[in-house]
């Protein structure tokens, strides 16, 4: 990452790395630790790729080896060996990628060896006798590629998303925040709003009628200033679906004991994940799984059956079960068709956010007041009977719920915070009444680009990079 120019005007060269080091005292000469870990789970596999970043990554691959590391971003096989003993522990292909040219930045080489406990072991063990490496932290991979201006703050957390995306349409958000379209949205934001404060900085410092002069220059910028707050708040309207496609759709189901409600979870996850039985109360907690449904992510949330009971681990389950209706996106209540339910009243979850279910018509026709409801439908657990209707109406309403989800550039509560806070000092300066100090309309202006610097990593956010990646896996 290049200098840039600084909240206050000024010109702050380095990267975000440098700053921090400046910050916190620490030399810029001083050489980080070379970390490595396992870019693919642990267990058997047909291969495991190790993965190795830091500035004694070419001594590593000596070590190793007994030769330098080979042409870069060329797979070479070589045989590796313990440095101690000199037994062959793998034949492997390497992969070596140096600095900056690298995803880290830095000097790094994967190994690519076959995948099994033994070879890892065999290799871990190595390591760990090598100068100067350590194994890697949660993210850390990612946290140097952030440091070293490969990727800003936002990029960094969308890499996460790519790994834990569960859903055809998380994965087209991720990709979207991966290839920094908010960071560059933030970009243009920044420079238009340090154009305005370099223009009230100009009369700060030479105005002789500041008052009158400022007011003139605010009149010049406002028409930029008007135009990011607008694109700000078009940005904080979708804020929300982004960040509910993020998590995922969350679909309660609810009733009453024995209608079914296991059977149905167990049915649309095409697998026995919750316990069925004859007895009411079997469901004491609650129980989720995670679908795909439509492309769309959907989590099914089976709850205890809602009755009265004076067993109090049974209330519980029902406490739990009204409130997780209430917090959720949508809520399935299965009504039984054998006991002849006069009506769907009564029972939690919001008006227009309910899809209403009627369970075993394979053993009794379904009540006459669920014909011609929109928000009604019958089918069986037991032949399946209806269940086509039932994944195309869920898909239906995930993918209105989630619709400009995936193009949002807003999808995490962190961003809204920052981008939200930035929209308020922009509001302040248009609203402050003539004759406001020049230098307090300036303030609110470098308060704005606080908050995006903040937003994007580029300042400001020492205190929240162990937060954010600790959530990583080890390899990334």
């Amino acid at each position: 990452m290049a200098g840039s120019v600084g909240a206050d005007g000024g010109r702050g060269g380095g990267t975000a790395a440098q700053a921090a080091q400046r910050e916190q005292g620490l030399s810029l000469d001083a050489r980080p630790a070379t970390i490595w870990a396992w870019g693919t789970p642990p267990g058997r596999g047909a291969i495991a790729v190790l993965r190795i970043s830091g500035p004694a990554s070419a001594s590593v691959v000596r070590h190793l080896t007994g030769r330098p590391p080979p042409e870069p971003r060329r797979a070479q096989l070589r045989t590796l060996r313990d440095p101690r003993s000199g037994e062959t522990i793998d034949r492997a292909l390497l992969l070596w990628f140096p600095g900056p040219a690298s995803y880290t930045g830095e000097d790094s080489l994967e190994i690519h060896h076959h995948g099994g406990p033994a070879i890892a072991a065999a290799l871990a063990a190595a390591l760990r006798e090598l100068p100067d490496t350590r194994p890697a932290e949660p993210g850390e991979f990612t946290r140097r590629a952030f440091l070293n201006g490969k990727l800003d703050l936002a990029q960094a957390e969308a890499i996460d998303d790519l790994v834990s995306a569960s859903a055809r349409a998380q994965l087209r958000q991720a990709l979207e925040q991966a290839r920094g379209t908010l960071g560059r949205r933030c970009a243009a934001w920044r420079a238009a709003l340090l154009d305005a404060l370099a223009l009230l900085e100009a009369e700060l410092d030479f105005a002789g009628e500041e008052g009158d002069v400022g007011a003139g220059r605010l009149e010049e910028a406002r028409p930029g200033l008007l135009r990011v707050r607008s694109e700000m708040a078009a940005a904080l309207a979708e804020a929300a679906v982004g960040e509910r496609l993020r998590e995922g759709l969350t679909v309660a189901v609810i009733g009453p004991p024995n209608a079914g409600k296991s059977s149905l979870v167990n049915r649309l996850a095409g697998r026995e994940a919750a316990i069925v039985t004859p007895y009411p109360g079997t469901t004491r907690d609650v129980i989720e799984v995670a679908l795909e449904l439509d492309g769309m992510p959907v989590t099914i949330v089976d709850t205890a059956g809602l009755r009265e009971t004076a067993d109090p681990v049974e209330a519980i389950g029902i406490a739990r079960a009204k409130e997780r209706a209430e917090r959720a996106d949508l809520a399935l209540l299965v009504l039984d068709a054998t006991a002849a339910p006069s009506s769907a009243e009564g029972f939690p979850g919001r008006e227009g956010d309910r899809l209403v279910v009627v369970n075993k018509v394979d053993a009794a026709a379904a009540p006459a007041w669920v014909e011609g409801r929109p928000d009604a439908l019958a089918i069986s657990c037991r032949t399946g009977l209806g269940f086509d209707r039932l994944l195309e109406r869920l898909a239906a309403m995930a993918r209105e719920r989630l619709a400009g989800g995936e193009s949002a550039l807003i999808t995490r509560e962190r961003h809204r915070a920052e981008l939200a806070e930035a929209r308020g000092a922009l509001d302040r300066l248009l609203a402050a009444p003539p004759g406001t100090e020049l230098v307090l309309l300036a303030e609110e202006l470098r308060l704005a680009v606080a908050a995006l610097d903040r937003l994007t990593g580029r300042a400001g956010v020492d205190a929240v990079l162990d937060r954010i990646f600790a959530r990583f896996c080890i390899g990334k």
